[in-house]
């Protein structure tokens, strides 16, 4: 079984695109209140929440677990894209490397748009599973933000 390897997953969404990235570039501490099934909390540690480098630390639940994870966050604004390179935290238990990035696709007229969310990792051993779990979180959270960008 190969120890490396890369996920994705895909949603529509109908809220902007330019607004879907925004949020997640400029007010993800919003995220606890948005999903807080998911996300319990977000802390920055160095920088700005929108600048490039920018080290946050997330309390998040997944599979009922309690985890922490701190990033490195990179945005490309051009693509909307935004990059997340895990440094410490729960993660690292299972993944000597783990990448992931978020690209928001709009529609060509302007109306919603596609979020593809890719994970890229390196697991310590082959006895570790893909990272299947947090694509179905990384959908959940997409869903939870369309929903509540739509409603506000």
């Amino acid at each position: 079984m190969a120890l490396t390897g890369s996920v994705e997953t895909t949603v529509e969404i109908k809220s902007t695109a330019d607004k879907f990235y925004n949020l997640w570039k400029t007010q993800v501490y919003h995220l606890p209140t948005i999903s807080s099934d998911h996300i319990q909390n977000i802390d920055l540690h160095e920088g700005e929440w929108h600048d490039d480098g920018a080290v946050k630390l997330w309390s998040y639940t997944l599979d009922g677990k309690e985890l922490t994870v701190k990033e490195k966050v990179t945005f490309d604004e051009e693509n909307k894209v935004i990059t997340f390179y895990i440094l410490e935290g729960d993660l690292v238990k299972d993944f000597k490397l783990f990448t992931a990035r978020i690209k928001v696709i709009p529609n060509e007229d302007g109306n919603g748009g596609v979020v593809k969310w890719t994970v890229d990792y390196e697991k310590i051993s082959s006895d570790i599973g893909a990272p299947d779990s947090y694509m179905t979180m990384a959908e959940k959270l997409t869903k939870d933000v369309d929903a509540h960008l739509l409603n506000n």
